[in-house]
């Protein structure tokens, strides 16, 4: 999708189903979408579109059953993977959980959660090293030295994130999957975590695969944003640009339920509802193109034409 940008990981043509014959689902078709080096890429879309099981997919938990997935120039969703190859993939790609509550080991101190990642891969020379990554993480992460000898259900939800954020990146990962990471948290936590984040980022250049099924969320963080409905990515652009300007109907509906904090544009606001007739596609097949430099969307012919042009006109103004 683009030449001159480096490209850590790509999606190609994926398809990812479950079950067989006559009770065959497919929960993913057709995703094809590229992550930079130092990008945070969001999905987006309702539950059940598919997000999350690409997310799992990427970190070899799902099994793809068509297309592939390329990270650093090599297809990781084959069927038979070394063991020194997941070895390796376990310690680039690291998953950030939704709900902090679960995913953290109750019955371990936080100096265990936090140090389990060096343990298991010998990324550290002697146990004063070990000590002094996982006090530096966790000060990183803004709690406090001494909350390591403590146990998970002493933390609030917030302070619980910031742990599972500080055991992901002890690893020095490449690729964080971050899968709703904000949404089970208080709404002032949020923001805290999403700059917690960010900074990271700047610092040690990662790479964000975020998750999440809200508009308003992505908007601060992404620097590009897929819509997935039903398991087909629908649009993908830079956040502004499908902000300013959604071309699919399924999209422009997702930001039509965006809330907007003043009382009186709130009032004028009208919430689109998507329906699927408005599509034509028995004759006329779809295909996922690219009608401006970056902007990609799921259309037939007609529908191409017609959104170039809506494009063009966006853009002439």
């Amino acid at each position: 999708m683009s030449k001159d940008k480096d490209v850590l990981l790509s999606a190609k043509d994926l398809e990812i189903s479950f079950g067989s014959g006559k009770n065959k689902f497919v929960a993913v078709k057709n995703a094809n979408f590229d992550i930079y080096r130092g990008e945070t890429f969001a999905l987006v879309g309702e539950s059940g579109s598919g997000k999350t099981t690409i997310g799992r997919a990427i970190m070899g938990i799902t099994p793809t059953s068509d297309g592939d997935i390329i990270f650093n120039g090599e297809k990781i969703n084959k069927p038979k993977l070394s063991n020194e190859e997941k070895h390796n993939l376990t310690r680039k790609i690291q998953m950030i959980f939704q709900d902090p509550q679960a995913s953290l080991n109750e019955r371990a101190t936080i100096d265990y959660i936090i140090s389990e990642g060096l343990i298991n891969f010998h990324l550290f020379k002697n146990e004063k090293d070990r000590v002094d990554k996982v006090t530096q993480m966790i000060e990183s992460v803004g709690l406090l030295p001494e909350h390591l000898y403590r146990y998970p259900h002493e933390f609030s939800g917030g302070q619980r994130q910031r742990i599972g954020i500080a055991r992901a990146l002890i690893m020095e990962p490449e690729l964080i999957v971050a899968d709703e990471p904000i949404s089970a948290l208080d709404v002032s936590i949020r923001a805290q975590v999403l700059n917690l984040l960010k900074k990271f980022q700047r610092e040690d250049n990662l790479t964000y695969l975020f998750i999440a099924h809200d508009l308003s969320v992505v908007r601060f963080i992404s620097d590009r944003i897929a819509v997935i409905h039903l398991g087909q990515i629908v649009e993908l652009a830079e956040t502004e640009e499908l902000f300013t300007n959604p071309i699919h109907p399924y999209t422009r509906a997702l930001l039509s339920a965006v809330p907007v904090p003043d009382p009186a544009l709130a009032k004028q606001k009208k919430l689109t509802v998507y329906d699927m007739s408005v599509h034509h596609y028995e004759t006329d097949k779809p295909k996922f193109v690219e009608i401006r430099p970056g902007h990609f969307v799921w259309a037939n012919q007609q529908e191409e034409d017609l959104y170039r042009n809506r494009l063009a006109k966006a853009h002439a103004h």
